[in-house]
């Protein structure tokens, strides 16, 4: 009996839910005029005013089945009819209302019942997000203005937020990662789409293999069923995609760039290191990031959800306890490989191959010198930190206290059961401990001049100067919708590199119509890709 009144109870409340969106769906666009919504120094006002006195129980029970309750929303002053309200996130929301406070994670959709409007030009969806476990509300945003140099990754801010009159306090404002975002970077978004972010209440079918798979990218065999909960399939059809990128990864992953963007996993596996981003596909739960099948065919990471960024989560999947503060600042650039822990194939795959693991070093190097050697992430830290310290202040929702936001910068904090590491007190450590790693002791190659030019219609000569390589490459495509290719360069007088051994590497390309183009200089220990941030940023000959 009770089974079946929980039963009756989803389905009233689905039915309220669905009639209020079939008495108010219209087919008018709608396009506002807001701000840019995402500006850094911007600080947006959002205010939600539900109909019902009791909105956030009933949010409450909305919030397995993901539904939404109709709203008006400002934006900034400008307001919007019937945008679609819900709670998000999972310790975000269940720690947060376990402990009774307000200040709950939210998710808001603006066509949720109007067709076609936006809060701003390409915004449908807004997600606010309550620093939760980040008592100095920098991880978020500066983790994602770090990742956005080398990988499309979306745009934070701060915003405001009041709900039917009640301030609840200061919270991130991040770009969704949706059709949107994927036209933006990748000028469309048709194709394979996979939130990999396991929903651990659905269950399995009991022949699916069982054991510690996660969203990890392990082989299930063949069936979609046995992925289902362990992803979520954003797109109308992709199983097979997914499953076709973990059978190359388990059976055949000579040929791993056939089915994946290698580079764009790279810079992630990279990020998420030098960062000490456990509560990601490194961490013991192997999720929190999207996958994309771009116009080349290849399934193309995308990181996601950064409020556990900086070691705000203490698990690296290998031990069974919290990591301690040294051990964070001392994490392995081999974490998962080392081990060859079958649970991480994406890691001990792609690094098995030398190139491959030159490359993910080179990029730790970049991403390293570019923000933590040079003191650029404090400096930033400090303006945003500026920025809504006073808004901090007032917020009187807050999960923390306003002495934890002022000490977590330099000082490990209590936030609820948990230990919070400063950022400055694991990132100086860690800078000097990957600084002084033997694989960093000797740098990687770098190029001095680099260029390919067109000879005729056809025919492409690439030429790179560079005095420390071992080995050169031309990684190169045709446009956007074909995958990357390697070509090795040599110093040998034969390969359009004028004479033997004078440093300038070359090859030639023929029978191509347009390129795109980088150059991977691979030295005894690590490889730089040039320019520096590719493969996200490349070069281009018409």
């Amino acid at each position: 009996m009770v089974e079946l009144a929980l039963t009756f109870n989803r389905c009233t409340r689905a039915i309220a839910v669905l009639f209020v969106a079939a008495f108010f769906y219209v087919r008018i666009p709608v396009v506002a005029q807001t701000p840019d919504l995402y500006a850094p120094q911007h600080i947006v006002e959002i205010r939600i005013e539900f109909d019902r006195p009791d909105w956030d129980h009933f949010l409450d029970s909305l919030k397995l089945e993901k539904q939404r309750l109709p709203a008006r929303v400002s934006i900034d002053g400008k307001w919007y009819e019937n945008v679609g309200v819900r709670y998000k996130g999972n310790s975000s929301y269940n720690s947060v209302r376990k402990a009774g406070k307000k200040k709950l994670p939210f998710n808001l959709k603006a066509d949720f019942l109007i067709k076609d409007q936006q809060f701003a030009p390409g915004v449908t969806t807004l997600k606010l997000s309550n620093s939760f476990r980040d008592p100095t509300f920098l991880r978020e945003i500066l983790s994602y203005e770090i990742a956005r140099k080398y990988m499309p990754a979306p745009r934070c801010n701060f915003a405001k937020v009041w709900v039917n009159g009640e301030y609840l306090g200061l919270y991130h404002n991040t770009q969704s990662i949706d059709k949107h975002f994927l036209q933006e970077h990748f000028g469309t978004h048709r194709g394979t789409f996979v939130k990999c972010d396991p929903e651990w209440w659905k269950e399995r079918p009991s022949a699916c293999p069982s054991g510690d798979e996660k969203a990890s990218l392990m082989y299930l065999g063949e069936r979609a069923e046995c992925y289902e909960g362990l992803y979520e399939l954003k797109s109308k059809s992709g199983w097979d995609d997914l499953i076709e990128l973990t059978r190359v990864l388990h059976r055949a992953p000579q040929r791993i760039e056939s089915v994946l963007h290698v580079d764009a996993a790279l810079w992630m596996l990279a990020f998420n290191t030098v960062l000490v981003n456990l509560d990601s596909y490194t961490g013991r739960l192997a999720h929190n990031y999207y996958l994309f099948q771009t116009p080349d065919t290849l399934m193309t990471p995308l990181v996601w959800d950064m409020n556990l960024s900086f070691g705000g989560f203490r698990f690296d999947g290998l031990r069974h306890r919290p990591l301690t503060n040294e051990e964070l600042q001392h994490l392995s650039p081999f974490l998962h490989y080392k081990t060859r822990n079958p649970n991480r194939p994406l890691v001990v795959k792609l690094l098995a191959r030398p190139l491959f693991r030159k490359v993910y070093l080179g990029h730790i190097w970049t991403i390293l010198h570019d923000n933590f050697a040079n003191g650029w992430y404090q400096t930033r830290a400090q303006a945003i930190q500026e920025l809504i310290r006073d808004e901090v202040r007032r917020d009187s929702h807050k999960l923390y206290s306003f002495e934890a936001f002022e000490r977590n910068w330099d000082t490990t904090v209590q936030a609820g059961y948990s230990a919070v590491i400063g950022i400055r007190e694991l990132m100086e450590a860690r800078s000097a401990y990957l600084l002084a790693h033997p694989l960093f002791k000797i740098p990687p190659p770098e190029l001095s001049e680099a260029a390919v030019v067109r000879l005729n219609d056809s025919t492409f000569v690439a030429n790179a100067h560079c005095t420390q390589a071992q080995a050169m490459w031309l990684v190169w495509r045709r446009d956007a919708s074909h995958p990357w290719r390697y070509v090795r360069m040599y110093d040998d007088g034969h390969h359009a590199d004028q004479a033997a051994n004078d440093y300038l590497w070359g090859t030639t390309l023929k029978g191509v119509s347009g390129l795109h183009y980088y150059f991977i200089a691979e030295g005894p220990r690590m490889a730089q890709t040039w320019p520096k941030g590719a493969s996200f940023a490349y070069l281009q000959v018409p």
